[in-house]
Parts: structure tokens; sequence; C-alpha cells
């Protein structure tokens, strides 16, 4: 059975090209009332024009569907609590957020000012949080709720040139796995998408043009709608390329017990041991880990 959002209210945040172009379309075409989010500024982040936002919602329109403009900057308090109240003026509730605006300031991390650090930051990491905690009450009230983060590989593995926005999107991964156990208990379902696709973002850092045409942001859009459907899973990474999907999970070593007098030396001598992956496992929260260090005590 298809998939449909009928009847769902989905804010698209950074949606006037690229990926949430493609996921606001999708969510369109699929029933939903869409809130079409877009700064409109450069890749930077500077600059600004409700221009980008008001196109694909006249796309939207031209479809059949239902979408309004906002061009509020989600690094903002106001502006994040302006785009739910928006939302919520239109059409009623929020039941879909889906934080996709970013910005990219590249610089090694010798040569990256603090004020390119933060400003980052502050679209990818608080940005995604202001947004997610002005929807919260509307989703909690209602019972329900979907919130897809975005990751990227940069943050999961880390990319050259890259230290502020892999700590912004690694943080997002934090985040979610807070927000999965305090929202899954008032029926909201946290998950976060890791794409690889060719958008402006992307454009100029050396992929070759016949592999970034195989990078189509549309095959990103259906994992991303997978994560904010009614059967959504809660907690779950989805790296989304080229067609590709597979679940991204941190997971733990076996580890080994040095005792209660263990010294550098100790760690040194079996650092093998305590590397070994073989075994490897997932957990489903912090306190996890603290059950495991006690089980694993000599008795």
């Amino acid at each position: 059975m298809s998939i449909r959002f009928d009847g769902k209210v989905a804010i698209v945040t950074g949606a006037g090209g690229g990926l949430g172009k493609c996921h606001a379309l999708e969510l369109a075409r699929r029933g939903a009332k869409v809130v079409v989010n877009d700064l409109g500024g450069a890749v930077d982040g500077t600059g600004g024009s409700s221009a980008a936002a008001e196109e694909v919602v006249a796309e939207i329109k031209d479809m059949g569907g239902e979408a309004i403009a906002n061009g509020g900057s989600v690094s903002d308090r106001a502006g994040a609590k302006g785009l739910v109240d928006d939302a919520v003026k239109a059409f009623g509730t929020v039941d879909i957020l889906i934080n996709n605006a970013g910005i990219l300031r590249d610089k090694t991390f010798k040569k990256m000012s603090e004020d390119d650090f933060e400003a980052v930051l502050n679209v990818h990491l608080v940005g995604s949080m202001y947004c997610t905690r002005a929807a919260w009450p509307v989703m909690e009230a209602k019972g329900y709720g979907r919130v897809v983060m975005t990751t990227s590989s940069s943050g999961l593995y880390g990319n050259f040139g890259q230290s502020n926005y892999g700590a912004a999107k690694l943080g997002l991964v934090g985040l979610m796995n807070t927000l999965k156990l305090e929202g899954g208990r008032k029926g909201i379902r946290v998950n976060t998408i890791a794409p690889v696709a060719a958008t402006r973002m992307t454009a100029d850092i050396g992929i070759p043009a016949e592999i970034m045409e195989k990078l189509k942001p549309e095959l990103v859009t259906p994992a991303v709608l997978y994560l904010c459907s009614e059967d959504a899973p809660n907690g779950m990474i989805i790296e989304a390329g080229a067609g590709y999907y597979a679940k991204v999970q941190v997971v733990e070593g076996k580890g080994v017990h040095l005792g209660p007098n263990a010294t550098v030396d100790d760690v040194a001598a079996n650092i093998e041991r305590i590397g070994d992956m073989s075994e490897a496992t997932p957990f489903g929260q912090g306190g996890e880990v603290t059950v495991k260090i006690f089980q694993t005590m000599p008795s």
C-alpha cells in the first residue's frame, strides 16, 4: 500500500531548493499540507529572499496541493517560533518537521574564524533545536509527531575543512538520541537522515560531473518520507544517496575490564582487546553502558 500523508501538516526548512524542495514536493504529492521555509540566502547564509520558497509553493499549488511560504531564519528564536505559528494559523497543527536548513563555511580549523564556526552551528544544530522546540508542544498535545534531523557523513566520520559542519551534524545525532526517548512516550518519533546528494552546497567540492548526475536529491527523499511516516521507526539514522540506503549506528566494542587498579600501562598493554570491534553492540540509551560496565566486572 502506498504511503500517504493525507491530513498531515509538514514543515520543511531550507525547502527553497535542493533536498528540502524535493522533500516538500513529494510530501505534497502524497497529500500533505506543506509549510515551505527558506531564508533564501547564499550557501554561506548571507543575504535573504522569499522568492525561492514562494516558487516551491507555486509548484505545489499547480499540482493541486496546499502550501504556504515562510522566509524566517531557523537560527533565530523568533523566526523558528513564527514558522510553527504560521503552520498552525494556516493549517491548524504540525504533524511533521523536517530540519533540513543548512549553510557551509568551509576552512581548515586553523584558518576558520570563531564567527564562521558559530554561524554553522547556529543554523544546523541550534536552528534544528529551535524549530523542534517550537513544534514540540503542538505535537505533544496531540500525541503525535514526526521529526527528522539532517546529519552528514562529515559529522559521522569527519571531512577535511569542515570542523564546524561536522560538529553541528554529529550534534544533531546526539539531539535525536535524547529526543527519541523523551518523545517516544508522547507519540513523537525522532529520526535522522544522512544524505549524499548533488546540491548547491556540494557543487564546489570537486566531485566529477558524471558522479554528481547520479546523486540526485530526489533519491534521498524516499528515506526521509519513510522516517516521517505513520510507521516510522524511532531513533534511526539512514544514509541515503544515488539509490543506496543503509542504517548507520553508533556501536561499542565488547571491551575488557582491567580492574579497580588499572593504569595507563594496563590500557596500553590491552589496546588491541579494547579496540576489538568483532562483537560490537549498539545501545538504546546511555544508562545501558553503565549496566554493561558493572556486568563485566569480575565477581
